[in-house]
């Protein structure tokens, strides 16, 4: 972790793909890097999201979500749905 050192592991303006790991008192998601808080408005906990850093303070930062992360929430809208149980036996039976 970064803590005690001064240097956050993010800069302003910088983007990520983050996975939003909780809600804080009011209302912003909490995401994590390397240990560094940043808080993100309108979003919810498990989203997978693009932010840009806002504002970096010492212990915390601030971000705004961009758009939705490049990462595993595109593959889960792209993952074709399992067979139906009786597709499955409508295929058996024919062997």
């Amino acid at each position: 972790m970064n803590r005690g050192n001064g240097v956050a592991p993010v800069s302003e303006g910088e983007e990520l793909d983050v996975m939003i790991e909780s809600v804080g008192g009011k209302g912003d998601g909490v995401a994590k890097i390397k240990g560094f808080v940043l808080f993100v408005p309108k979003v919810k906990k498990g989203d997978n999201v693009r932010i840009r850093v806002t504002k970096v303070l010492q212990n915390v930062g601030f971000a705004e979500k961009i758009g939705e992360a490049k990462g595993r929430s595109e593959e889960k809208e792209i993952a074709p749905e399992p067979p139906k149980p009786e597709e499955v036996y409508e295929d058996t039976e024919e062997f």
